[in-house]
């Protein structure tokens, strides 16, 4: 039992695991930047042009049931702009990180 409890420590403050933390509490608060930015400016922007104040109100009504589809084009805006952040993200690291450079083995 020592054993497993002295590799769990050494896993545990490896790198990996604490950069794994932060980057979860960076997403965190980066989703919630993302968040308001589509519900408080780029739904009401276009909200605004469809006259509608609310596109999660949205829907329509068959047989007794809901189908939300406003809500669900928020949901898209939402992951389209994530992604959009992430892979610009991604690309301005790529530009600052130096270039790995492979070695041929002679």
């Amino acid at each position: 039992m020592k054993n497993f409890i002295e590799e769990f420590k050494a896993f545990a403050v490896k790198g990996n695991v604490i950069d794994l933390a932060v980057g979860v509490v960076i997403g965190t608060a980066f989703n919630k930047i993302v968040d308001s930015l589509v519900n408080d400016i780029v739904m009401q922007t276009i909200a605004a042009i469809f006259k509608q104040p609310d596109f999660a109100t949205i829907a329509w009504h068959i047989n007794g049931g809901v189908i939300k589809f406003g809500s669900f084009i928020n949901n898209i805006v939402n992951f389209l702009i994530v992604a959009l952040s992430v892979f610009v993200a991604i690309k301005a690291m790529n530009k600052f990180l130096p270039r790995k450079t492979e070695e041929v083995a002679k």
